[in-house]
C-alpha cells in the first residue's frame, strides 16, 4: 500500500511539473483558481464564525 502511494505522488508531481514546463500560462491559472477557492472557504469558514458568536441571527 506504501509502495502505491509513492508511485501515485510521483505520477502527480511528474504530471504537476509537465504542465508548469509545458504551458506556464495555464499553470498559473491553476494556481490562481485554487488560491480563490481557499480563499472563499475561509471567507465562508468567517462568515460562519461570525455567525455563531452572534447568537445564529
Amino acid at each position: 500500500m506504501v509502495q502505491t502511494k509513492k508511485i501515485g505522488l510521483f505520477v502527480v508531481v511528474v504530471f504537476v511539473l509537465y504542465v508548469i514546463i509545458t504551458d506556464p500560462h495555464r499553470a498559473a491559472q491553476y494556481v490562481q483558481i485554487g488560491f480563490e477557492g481557499v480563499s472563499a472557504a475561509a471567507q465562508g469558514i468567517g462568515d460562519f464564525m461570525t455567525w455563531i458568536a452572534n447568537g445564529g441571527s
